[in-house]
């Protein structure tokens, strides 16, 4: 049994999460148990009696803590890679990545902690010094989501305590497994008791109380959407300082000077790595006439090349989807396409392998326009739909027209409309000849409209939530 950790000790709860492999549904990867609303109240306790001391710290101090995290991490990563692709289906390759990324990420808020600036302002009033600093929040809850188990993890955690905060944790329950063996790695690390607490367990239970508690004063979520809007809606009610990411209908527009191979490259790797399931995925492939045919022959010619199959086989492009609720919303949405008017060109179909497990072949639409739900709704699996324009100027209003405002692409060789572009898009996250999936952990990570929520993530802007601000007027 996987236990919680609270208050610096590993406590079960009440009820169990079977982790099972989504590459080989007979594989439990482990037995996690769900914090009960008691526990969660003792970790937010444990969490509020040791916010003073970790918030008076040295910042020398928080950062060791933190180096040590990411080396352990860095050190492990093979082994932690091999856990995330069991669990949550990347590919090993990939799994291995997000777990030196995460090992990264501790590394560079260590380094950020003692870089934490503030102002000394001009005296405007004859003998008055004005100072500005940054001081911890205090108790901050972290809500994580399934698809990326440790990196996600990693960028909420890291800056929390290397500005003094104390933190609960509460990740998805579908991918216990890498929160778990963080939290392991973290125990170890010489974070007192308190500091850090893992509560393990269903959203509506542990993430609800963790919403709803006045000792928590912010609150970071990366989720869907609908799940978004009302943890905005609860902690606007007792004005929590609150931080979401939330999705994305992302586009990649390909122009007809684009370079098709790397254009191919980019909607493969944007639309299909990960099986789709991140938020930053392309699934609107909005390619201009003159182009349209020859790249989406190109597509549908490297799609039927790429290898559906065990995350922890070794030439495995795509494993799989991470359980039968998203296999099952993959199809569904692919008849609603249909019947639409939308044609599936390649793809789309469940896959038998070696192992029972939830495959589905990435899935090409074509027939498609902006209207057409497949085109406004985020499925988040390996489905993309190509959206014919006749023009940059339609092929920029027509990425625009969405609810959502995470991260945008453009494939072209034309300076003109790639600045153009990146000023225009309405996102946070632009790319020019590169996949719209991907950032970096030194660069601020978020979106505009529906997709996010309050100040940056990563890289210097996480002190923005992380912080609060004081002014100080002193006298002599």
């Amino acid at each position: 049994m996987h236990a919680n950790y609270i208050a610096g000790h590993w406590v079960e709860g009440d009820g169990i999460t079977r982790n099972i492999n989504p590459s080989d549904t007979a594989d439990v990867v482990g037995i996690y148990t769900q914090a009960t609303l008691s526990q969660v109240d003792d970790a937010i306790a444990a969490a509020e009696a040791a916010a003073p001391a970790w918030g008076s710290t040295t910042a020398l101090q928080r950062a060791d803590m933190l180096d040590a995290i990411g080396t352990e991490l860095i050190a492990r990563k093979d082994e932690l890679g091999r856990l995330l692709a069991r669990e949550e289906g990347k590919t090993l390759a990939e799994a291995t990545g997000e777990a030196w990324r995460a090992g990264t990420i501790f590394r560079f808020f260590a380094a950020e902690a003692v870089r934490l600036r503030g102002d000394r302002l001009p005296q405007l009033r004859p003998g008055v010094d004005v100072d500005i600093t940054r001081e911890p929040v205090g108790v901050v809850g972290l809500i994580t989501p399934w698809n990326f188990p440790l990196a996600i993890p990693a960028w909420k955690i890291a800056p929390a305590l290397a500005f003094g905060n104390t933190v609960v944790l509460k990740p998805a329950d579908l991918v216990p497994g890498c929160a778990w063996a963080l939290a392991d790695i973290i125990s170890r690390s010489g974070v007192p008791p308190g500091v850090f607490n893992l509560t393990m367990g269903r959203g509506a239970v542990v993430g609800q109380a963790i919403l709803d508690d006045p000792r928590v004063a912010a609150i970071s979520f990366t989720g869907s959407a609908a799940t978004g809007k009302r943890i905005a809606e609860a902690a606007m009610r007792r004005l929590a300082k609150v931080q979401m990411e939330m999705g994305g209908k992302n586009p990649l527009v390909i122009l007809d000077d684009a370079d098709i191979e790397r254009a191919v490259d980019c909607a493969v790797q944007g639309s299909f790595f990960s099986t789709g399931q991140r938020c930053t995925a392309s699934s609107r492939l909005i390619v201009q006439r003159g182009i349209h045919d020859r790249f989406v022959a190109a597509m549908k010619a490297r799609m039927a090349s790429l290898r559906t199959d065990n995350a922890l086989l070794p030439g495995t492009d795509i494993g799989p989807v991470v359980d039968a609720r998203q296999l099952q919303q993959n199809e569904d949405y692919l008849r609603i396409g249909r019947d639409e008017g939308a044609t599936l060109v390649q793809g789309g179909e469940r896959l038998r392998r070696d192992t029972d497990g939830f495959y589905f072949s990435p899935a090409l639409l074509t027939d498609c326009d902006n209207s057409m739900r497949v085109c406004r709704e985020e499925i988040f699996g390996p489905v993309a739909a190509v959206i014919p324009v006749d023009s940059y100027e339609e092929a920029l209003a027509v990425a625009n027209d969405t609810e959502y405002g995470l991260s945008a692409g453009i494939c072209t060789g034309s300076l003109k409309h790639a600045t153009h572009f990146k000023r225009h898009a309405q996102v946070g996250l632009v790319t020019v000849n590169c996949p719209t999936a991907g950032a970096d952990h030194h660069a601020a990570f978020g979106g505009r409209k529906g997709s996010s929520y309050g100040s940056r993530e990563q890289g210097t802007y996480a002190a923005e939530f992380y912080t609060t601000v004081k002014t100080a007027y002193t006298a002599p």
